[in-house]
């Protein structure tokens, strides 16, 4: 049997030797020291794209020349709440460098922090601690915008929007399906079900309830053969997302990618389904 390690790297002239390996783990990482085996052809990182020089000016850019969309301003316009939907502290989302851009286009068409709801989308994750909830969004934002934890427990705070396949209740946090201007963000990477993580995710498992998780996360859904890394035509788990994001509505979506170190490498704002396949396409090199 050949095992193959997959990490990010320690040092660049470290030996390869010493079969050392850097596992992401809460915020201090661990490293492993691995007997070397038989078989053991090496560690395999990722190919990656050169991070962006002006991340914050490319995130400002892409809200008001998004991808498929008018600006997030014309889509704002006339609204009088919104509902942003940020990943919890279990994703590297760059939440403080994300939303500040946003809350400035929204002010600037009469929505005002005070009628942004910031919903953390835990899926059935433990809800954040309060220091977890300040590191996501910053002591500026918590303090002005109502910053609320998605509860899939909770039945009172979700509302049926269909069925998945015509068959499977979809229950949908209340406060995003009530809100009249819908955002999603996030970040696109591979996923071992989802094809690739970002856009429709956001809401489905993000925001859903535990018993719709349940089929999500079973093995009628994951047993399928094209519920796997990088695959979306055909995908079940993808195009359950698909479905359930066009019955609970979505406006528009902030998605970026990052590199291994976590910086910025591109973004892709704009129409929900169609931003988010361009991150990832690019991915796809």
């Amino acid at each position: 049997m050949v095992v193959l390690f997959i990490d990010l790297p320690l040092n660049p002239y470290e030996n390869m030797c010493d079969m050392k390996v850097r596992l992401r783990y809460g915020v201090r990482d661990l490293v492993v020291a691995i007997e070397e085996t038989p078989g053991f052809v090496g560690i395999l990182r990722p190919r990656e794209p050169v991070p962006l020089g002006d991340a914050e000016a490319a995130l400002r850019e892409s809200l008001h020349s998004p991808l498929a969309s008018v600006p997030l301003a014309a889509l704002a316009k006339g609204r009088t709440k919104a509902c942003i939907v940020i990943s919890d502290s279990t994703r590297p989302i760059p939440n403080r460098l994300i939303l500040p851009p946003l809350l400035e286009v929204l002010r600037s068409q009469g929505i005002f922090p005070s009628a942004v709801t910031i919903l953390i989308a835990t899926g059935i994750h433990r809800p954040p601690t309060e220091e977890e909830r300040l590191a996501l969004v910053g002591p500026e934002i918590l303090g002005t915008c109502r910053v609320i934890d998605h509860r899939s427990r909770d039945r009172s705070e979700m509302v049926q929007v269909g069925l998945i396949g015509g068959r499977v209740p979809a229950f949908v946090n209340r406060h995003y399906v009530e809100s009249d201007l819908k955002i999603l963000t996030g970040f696109i990477e591979p996923h071992m079900w989802a094809g690739y993580s970002g856009g429709r995710k956001s809401i489905l498992p993000g925001i859903s309830s535990v018993e719709t998780l349940e089929y999500m996360h079973g093995p009628e859904m994951i047993a399928h053969p094209a519920t796997e890394y990088g695959i979306l035509e055909g995908n079940p788990f993808h195009e359950a997302g698909l479905e359930v994001m066009e019955r609970a509505g979505a406006d528009f979506v902030v998605n970026v990618t990052l590199d291994s170190q976590k910086k910025i490498t591109g973004v892709f704002s704009g129409h929900p389904v169609l931003a988010h396949l361009a991150g990832c396409r690019f991915l796809e090199q």
